[in-house]
């Protein structure tokens, strides 16, 4: 099939992202707080493009007002805080921080019945297929796939986060990575539990999951997590996983993509987590060796390749290290972009911040907290 890459071009010039647009205009504070731990919920669905800076977190705190108190900001604190034990720990983040559960041999692999959504278990297989179906899934029921992944089927906590990371639309190696560590008690002093009764106070019935495995008491479950014994595979089959990719599909990209520019000359160098208007020259870069190591679901990369396109003048997919000249990027703590502008020698800007980042490690978000000045919001939850 041949590709019409002029219209695509035209497309891109005139790439408005009215999703953005329209989830900015009914974002409600208030009714987040009231409501967001429900799946059906008033959450913002502005991860991916904050993932992705396409929105800073310290702009969207200034378009809506916010301060510590309000609790849309306390949870946007949680990412500065993930990425903030980032930058202390670095490459860090993706071992254990601290020994999990004594006696506990876990899985290097992902089971099948977990991967094709097929488990018998309707919180852990709604969660599966909304995550293939959309590139997103609410932050309740990421940790109950979390938790039931990790403490009753056994599977090592980084299998489990590196397969999310991969299908997530919002896919932060800092959040994703430090929330399945938290889970699993690596990054936290105990591990996290759910039920069936939590998943039918905060999901719609479909979810509902009576008789199950997880339709047991939290002495029970703990137990569970505690046992070296998993629980067995259902040996159903189920929907297959999208495919992964390790570059740009070949319809998303043009053939002088992947030739380095012209060397000499000043430009900015724009990654995927950086993806705002500028002034140029700007230069998108796709970093292969990155993605090879941590592959995007197709989804993924079509919410990001258009976005890029759009913000910069032309794109170079390849590796970084082609590229001669005098650059300036935001700073990145991804792998591979990270070492890469670093050995371009490229003048790096500090990622946007809202909140000072102390020097010291802050081994907990409530230190960290506390450390940024800020005090407890008006609401708070518990599960």
């Amino acid at each position: 099939m041949s590709i019409d890459h002029s219209r695509q071009r035209s497309t891109v010039r005139n790439f408005d992202d009215a999703p953005l647009t329209a989830r900015l205009s009914a974002l409600d504070p208030a009714a987040y707080a009231r409501s967001r731990n429900h799946l059906e919920g008033a959450v913002t669905g502005l991860s991916p493009w904050v993932t992705h800076g396409a929105l800073t977190v310290p702009a969207l705190i200034q378009r809506l007002g916010l301060s510590g108190q309000d609790m849309l900001a306390f949870q946007l604190g949680w990412r500065e805080f993930f990425h903030h034990v980032w930058r202390h720990l670095g490459d860090g983040i993706l071992a254990d921080i601290r020994p999990g559960l004594p006696g506990i041999r876990y899985s290097p692999t992902l089971p099948d019945d977990i991967r094709d959504g097929c488990t018998g278990i309707p919180a852990i297989d709604r969660a599966v297929a909304n995550l293939y179906a959309t590139g997103t899934l609410h932050n309740h029921a990421r940790l109950w796939l979390a938790s039931y992944v990790v403490h009753l089927r056994k599977v090592h906590w980084r299998v489990g986060a590196d397969w999310l990371y991969a299908h997530l639309l919002d896919g932060d190696l800092a959040s994703n990575h430090l929330s399945w560590q938290w889970v699993a008690a690596t990054f936290s002093s105990k591990p996290y539990l759910f039920n069936a009764d939590n998943v039918a106070r905060f999901a719609p019935a479909p979810w509902h999951s009576p008789g199950s495995a997880i339709d047991t008491g939290y002495d029970s479950l703990d137990a569970l997590a505690r046992s070296p014994t998993a629980l067995p595979a259902s040996g159903a089959f189920g929907q297959a996983a999208p495919t992964l990719l390790d570059a740009p599909p070949a319809a998303l990209i043009y053939p002088e993509d992947r030739l380095p520019p012209a060397p000499g000359g000043r430009a900015t160098l724009v990654h995927p987590w950086a993806l705002r208007p500028g002034e140029g020259p700007r230069i998108g870069v796709i970093h292969l060796p990155f993605h090879q190591r941590f592959p995007w679901s197709e989804a993924r990369w079509a919410f990001v390749l258009p976005r890029l396109r759009a913000v910069t003048d032309r794109l170079f997919v390849g590796d970084i290290g082609a590229l001669q000249g005098h650059f300036r990027a935001e700073a990145t703590l991804n792998p591979g972009y990270r070492e890469a502008l670093a050995r371009l020698g490229a003048q790096l800007d500090p990622a946007p911040r809202w909140l000072p980042d102390p020097d010291s490690l802050c081994p907990s978000f409530t230190r960290f907290w506390s450390a940024a000045g800020q005090a407890p919001p008006r609401r708070r939850w518990h599960a």
